[in-house]
């Protein structure tokens, strides 16, 4: 007898099986958005959606996208303040910043990095009044070569007679 006659339909459910288990390890790297987080300290209201468009890959070149939901933005904004930990070791392109509500580019006065206060402070040219959604996107981010978790804290600075410093929230970025 043939071994390859009688199991016909054992061989090919090996080969699928095969090829989707070594395809397995690609999609898990390919997670490049903040998933589940159970023990972070920070409550689950408090978190911040993100995404980093070329995976996350430690000591690689990204695209941060760091996202604030408009219900957080009630007071408007003038001004984001972006600090992160001080085990973080990335670098920042400051003149590749931007500020997007509704796919439009805001435009902004300032961008200043204060690479002792671990601090990214974002001066915008018109203060955002109304509550929108707004993406601060990071593009050419030279991510830490040590890779970890690392929590960047989101503040605004408020509009009008007396501006406040408000938190808005945390995002918790995972590199590989």
């Amino acid at each position: 007898m043939n071994l390859f006659k009688i199991n016909k339909s054992l061989w090919a459910t090996l080969a699928v099986t095969t090829s989707l288990i070594t395809g397995l390890p690609n999609l898990v790297m390919a997670q490049s958005n903040p998933g589940l987080t159970l023990f972070s300290g920070v409550d689950r209201q408090d978190i911040l959606n993100y995404h980093l468009d070329f995976g996350g890959k430690s000591g690689g070149w990204d695209r941060y996208r760091l996202r604030i939901p408009g219900k957080k933005l009630t007071e408007g904004v003038s001004k984001f303040f972006i600090t992160y930990p001080e085990y973080y070791r990335g670098t920042f392109n400051t003149d590749s910043i931007e500020v997007r509500v509704k796919d439009k580019k805001l435009p902004i006065r300032e961008v200043v990095w204060d690479k002792e206060s671990r601090i990214i402070e974002i001066d915008l040219e018109e203060p955002l009044l109304e509550s929108n959604r707004v993406e601060i996107v990071f593009s050419n981010v030279k991510n830490p070569d040590n890779g970890g978790t690392f929590y960047f804290q989101a503040q605004i600075l408020t509009p009008g007679q007396v501006p406040l410093r408000l938190n808005v929230g945390t995002w918790i970025l995972s590199i590989n």
